[in-house]
């Protein structure tokens, strides 16, 4: 468990305003390029797929167009299988996932789904390796009404015509040891609480919905990552990350309540993936192979029960 440092931008005890934003996005710097690992990418899946540009923030517009790939031959009787990676930028095996099932399983697929591929949902955050957006806005607390994200607004219009034909959704995430460093410090000085120490798992684990669980859909993908990299145990109090394990790496949060990009569709199957990276166990193509299980493994639980 962490004890954290006061962190050094804001008053304690209270939420920043637009001088303490300010003072954040100065601190920032670019660190990769979404041209060089994703849109580099796209382009040599166009053969493949429609490739949609959805919307482009206005940071730099010439720079951040968001970018989905959908099935070629859309047909609107099979049902649609959606999968985002990237709603936090720095999680780094959710765009890599993303894009690596496009390439290689995707095509597995071809006239039993739709589907529609959005791997990096926050490209500024990508390139900052960085948790929220140039605004200090969490894009996965925003997916909802008049949201302040426009990475999240955006990808809700894109999706809003599917949101009741889609069968699956995953969402593509990790846990880093910088959440407990970095992000959770962060959020408590930009919203003026106390930042409380916790634990970062060690291994893969997945976040069912609260209000429409699918159990044995989780316990499937579970399955299947488990053949790639280990799954996170629960801690001594039987939780991970302060909630209740309900089953072998799995816990639950109420996707639609809490923002989450998880929620954005009426599929009865959703999912937020969780993949730990810094792992001693796991290597970074693990972190991708372990993505693309879950999705995988996903599509077909949802297929073989579909009537």
């Amino acid at each position: 468990m962490t004890t954290h440092a006061p962190y050094p931008i804001g008053t304690p005890g209270q939420p920043w305003g637009e001088q303490e934003v300010a003072a954040w996005l100065a601190t920032q710097s670019e660190k990769r390029s979404y041209a060089d690992d994703v849109l580099s990418v796209v382009d040599g899946l166009r053969e493949r797929f429609d490739v949609a540009e959805y919307g482009r923030l206005d940071y730099q517009p010439d720079r951040y167009p968001l970018i989905a790939l959908k099935s070629r031959n859309w047909n609107d009787e099979l049902p649609v299988v959606l999968v985002t990676g990237g709603v936090h930028g720095y999680e780094t095996s959710g765009v890599h996932g993303a894009l690596q099932f496009a390439g290689q399983h995707a095509a597995g697929y071809a006239d039993r789904v739709n589907l529609i591929i959005a791997p990096c949902v926050s490209p500024w955050a990508y390139e900052m390796i960085h948790r929220w957006n140039k605004h200090a806005v969490d894009p996965n607390r925003s997916f909802r009404a008049d949201s302040l994200a426009q990475e999240s607004a955006a990808l809700m219009s894109l999706i809003e015509p599917y949101k009741d034909q889609a069968l699956v959704h995953v969402d593509l995430h990790e846990t880093t040891d910088t959440d407990e460093s970095q992000f959770r410090p962060a959020l408590a000085a930009r919203d003026g609480t106390d930042c409380v120490p916790g634990e970062i798992p060690d291994g893969f684990y997945l976040v069912d919905d609260t209000k429409s669980p699918q159990p044995e859909f989780q316990q499937a993908m579970i399955a299947a990552v488990a053949k790639v990299t280990h799954i996170a145990p629960s801690d001594e109090n039987g939780e991970i990350i302060g909630s209740t394990v309900v089953s072998p790496g799995v816990i639950r949060y109420p996707f639609v309540k809490l923002g989450l990009c998880a929620g954005i569709t009426n599929a009865p199957y959703k999912t937020t993936t969780e993949v730990y990276p810094d792992s001693p166990r796991a290597t970074n193509q693990q972190c991708n192979d372990a993505q693309v299980a879950a999705v995988c493994a996903g599509i077909d639980y949802a297929l073989a029960r579909r009537t």
